[in-house]
This record gives structure tokens, C-alpha cells and sequence, in this order.
């Protein structure tokens, strides 16, 4: 059976702010606990006025204390920002605080544009290929304690799983050599989704948190009573993609008719000509097009994101979403 997760970037909207931003990424995350996904991830990402989860794991602590038994965690921390020991000490606490409920997913991308990540900088050489060799720092933070070594405190001895993040290849090798599940960003760059996945499943190595390979694919829904209104919910996306594009990040927008256009089905084109795997559509059009996904891809679990202004009808997207897993695991 395939997993159902969510991946939220607690979008701010236009005419609203961070605060509310949180305040909705809660709520969410609560309907999605009660529906059974079975994990919330929030992502890292720096000067996006859309984007209010910066500081993630502030944000993690945040739904983790706001809810109980659902998985919750990073995709991802994006490591290069970062001293492999803050990091461990960061989730050590969240797993202290929430004991088996914490994952922690690492990207090797700055999560923000060149200057930014300048700012970020954690030393004037930082080296995103340096990525693997932190990653192992990081492993060696969570292993039991060794006396006369630094120690991340709360962090050694604490089983906090760890994913790989990529949207190439290379991420799968590095999950594929350290054993590790692979969450492959298909939502928005699905290129070298195929080759990626081929590369992890064919070279991974067992290891003690992974016996075989697992792996989490991104995937954009957005799902209404109908097609027609779920294509108009999808132009605040495509707005925000677009703006993006051009260098210029805003907040959500609200729907624009302007922006509307007719939803290809999954498969209609090659994965080379897309930009994004997204799924537009009422429920029975989420389904057909989750099928079609799964039938190519075979994933473990499909991380569900939704980009929609009005609150109320992103968590309706996510109640679609659920009913098509349902559907899924019935027909499985």
C-alpha cells in the first residue's frame, strides 16, 4: 500500500501574514492527522515572502505540540545552512520533546537564491558538494555516546530517522550509499525522477535504520467537487511558479481566471516536458491520475502538496486526497 503524507510550505497569502501562516499550518496539519496521513513535513526555505517556515524546526516543535501521533518533520533542512552538530541538537530536542514522532529530511540545495545563501553562509567556503561528508557528521552526532568526542546533547543515542532530498541524481546516490530513504522532489522538478529512482534501487546498500529502498515522491494536488473549480484553485500556483520563475517570489495570490487552462492528464506528455507531477481535479480525476503515477513509479509513499489560497479549501483538497487513498488501498 502506498503511504499518503503532506509537505507544506505554510504559504503566506496575499493580504495576510506569517502569523496566520502558522496559525493555518496547524489547523492543517490537525485535519491531516485526523484523515491518517502519515507524516507532515515542512521545507526550508529563506527570503520567499510566500514562505513561512524559515525556521523549520521552530515550525516542527510547533505542529508536534499541536498534535499526537502524526509523524512530523523536515523536507528538509537544507544542510549546507548549517553546523551538522546545531542541526543534531536541534532535532535531539524535538525528538526529547515528541519520542518517536520526529524525521529529519536533508537537502543539499540553499533552499533561497545566491545572495541569501551568501547570508546563510555558515562558513565563507561552505561546499554544497561537502553535502555526503556532512551528512555522516550528522549520523556520528545521533550514534551513542563515545567519551573524549563532542557530543550533541540532547542528539546521541536518539533514533532520529534520516532521508535523503534530491531532485537529480546525485541525492539518490548518497541515499543509496548510506542506506537511507530517498524523497525524490517530483512536485517541481520531475527531469530526472526516473533515472534517479533507478540509480537509488539499484545501488542501495542496507543499513541499520533501512533493510531495503524506500522512497517518497513529491507530488502537487489540488483537488475540488469538480474539474472547473479545481483547475481556478490551481491558478494561485501556477501564479506563484510563475513569479517565481521570473526572480520576482510573492505571496500566494488568490485565483485568477487568467491563469486558468486545461489540465493535461498524468501521462498525456513526457516527464521531460514537465515542469511539476501535479494532479488537478475532482476526486475521481486525483485518483486516475494517482494510478497512472504509481503504475509508472512504484513509490512507497507520495508526499501531497497543495498550494491553494483559501484555507478551507486546502484542507478540502486534503479530505479528497485521503478519500483517494482509500480508494487506492481498497484497490490494492
Amino acid at each position: 500500500m502506498v503511504r499518503l503524507s503532506v509537505l507544506d510550505l505554510a504559504p503566506i497569502t496575499e493580504g495576510s501574514n506569517a502569523a496566520a501562516a502558522l496559525r493555518n499550518t496547524l489547523d492543517l496539519a490537525r485535519h491531516a492527522e485526523r484523515l491518517g496521513f502519515h507524516r507532515y513535513w515542512l521545507a526550508e526555505h529563506h527570503n520567499m515572502p510566500g514562505i513561512a517556515s524559515a525556521a523549520t524546526s521552530v515550525v516542527i516543535g510547533h505542529v508536534a505540540a499541536g498534535t499526537r501521533t502524526i509523524r512530523v518533520g523536515a523536507g528538509g533542512i537544507m544542510l549546507p545552512n548549517h553546523a551538522p552538530l546545531v542541526i543534531a541538537e536541534q532535532f535531539g530536542t524535538l525528538e526529547s520533546l515528541f519520542p518517536g514522532r520526529i524525521d529529519l529530511g536533508l537537502g543539499r540545495a540553499p533552499g533561497t537564491d545566491p545572495a541569501t545563501a551568501y547570508a546563510l553562509r555558515r562558513t565563507l567556503a561552505s561546499d554544497p558538494d561537502a553535502f555526503p561528508q556532512d551528512v555522516l557528521e550528522l549520523m556520528r552526532y545521533f550514534a551513542i555516546e563515545q567519551p573524549g568526542t563532542i557530543q550533541a546533547v540532547p542528539g546521541a543515542g536518539l533514533r532520529v530517522p534520516l532521508y535523503i532530498l534530491g531532485s537529480s541524481t546525485f541525492g539518490a546516490r548518497v541515499a543509496a550509499a548510506l542506506g537511507l530513504p530517498f524523497a525524490f522532489a517530483s512536485h517541481f522538478a520531475p527531469r530526472y525522477m526516473m533515472e534517479a529512482l533507478q540509480i537509488y534501487r539499484a545501488t542501495f546498500r542496507p543499513s541499520p535504520q533501512l533493510a531495503q529502498p524506500y522512497t517518497i515522491l513529491g507530488v502537487n494536488v489540488v483537488a475540488a467537487e469538480s474539474d472547473e473549480e479545481a483547475r481556478f484553485l490551481a491558478t494561485s500556483g501556477r501564479q506563484s511558479f510563475a513569479n517565481l520563475r521570473r526572480g520576482m517570489p510573492t505571496r500566494l495570490p488568490p485565483p485568477n481566471r487568467a491563469f486558468e487552462k486545461e489540465v493535461l492528464p498524468f501521462g498525456a506528455v513526457t516527464l521531460e516536458e514537465v515542469h511539476s507531477i501535479a494532479m488537478v481535479g475532482s476526486a475521481s480525476t486525483v485518483l486516475e491520475g494517482f494510478r497512472r503515477f504509481i503504475a509508472l513509479t512504484a513509490p512507497d509513499e507520495l508526499m501531497v502538496v497543495s498550494h491553494i489560497y483559501d484555507h478551507a479549501a486546502r484542507i478540502r483538497s486534503y479530505e479528497l486526497s485521503a478519500q483517494v487513498g482509500t480508494e487506492l488501498a481498497g484497490g490494492s
